[in-house]
């Protein structure tokens, strides 16, 4: 069963830009859309933003037209590219198949994007 591992989180100020990385252990061509999700502390996890394979993308209302998805099955990544970002950003990110559509399959450790001043 494939498996994920996110990288790229940190700490970044208000207005700042990060770029997260999920890397599958095997072949995400034939999952139809793949998603980023998010949680942050007392809260459930939440679907941010998905791609298909034909670049068809998604997302949540509270990042749209900050945050940009993207695919590449060549290299078996999904990226999160996100400006503009504000405190209520602040989770531990995660990427998974879209639930809307697939399975999901086993969650990965996540990272940590902290959105502060």
């Amino acid at each position: 069963q494939v498996t994920f591992v996110e990288s790229g989180g940190g700490l970044v100020q208000p207005g700042g830009s990060l770029r997260l990385s999920c890397t599958a252990s095997g072949s995400i061509w034939d999952i139809y859309r793949m998603a980023w999700y998010r949680q942050s502390p007392g809260n459930e996890r939440e679907w941010v933003a998905s791609v298909s394979n034909g670049a068809s993308t998604n997302y949540a209302n509270s990042v749209k037209g900050r945050f940009t998805i993207s695919r590449d099955n060549a290299k078996n990544t999904v990226l999160l590219q996100m400006n503009s970002l504000k405190p209520e950003d602040t989770a531990d990110y995660y990427c998974n198949t879209d639930r809307r559509y697939h399975a999901l399959r086993s969650w990965g450790q996540g990272t940590q994007v902290t959105v502060s001043s």
